[in-house]
């Protein structure tokens, strides 16, 4: 899977996927450690996508100007 290109929702997605198919109890041992690899993985991937959208979040100020949001203010 190339999983660089998904958007957060489709990282979600699969990684909701992936804990329903481990919660099943149905995974021999390897395929459970490929699908927890897979899910970390993906969680750096939604982190990564997460900072980026917050770097672009936009804030309308009392001017009705806009401001980039900074989340250390």
């Amino acid at each position: 899977m190339k999983e660089k290109g998904l958007s957060i929702e489709k990282v979600l997605k699969e990684l909701e996927s992936i804990v329903n198919k481990m919660e099943e109890d149905n995974l021999n041992l390897e395929d459970s450690l490929s699908s927890y690899e897979k899910g970390i993985s993906l969680v750096k991937l939604a982190q990564e996508n997460l900072k980026k959208i917050e770097q672009r979040v936009q804030i309308l100020s009392k001017n009705d100007e806009i401001i980039e949001f900074n989340p250390d203010d």
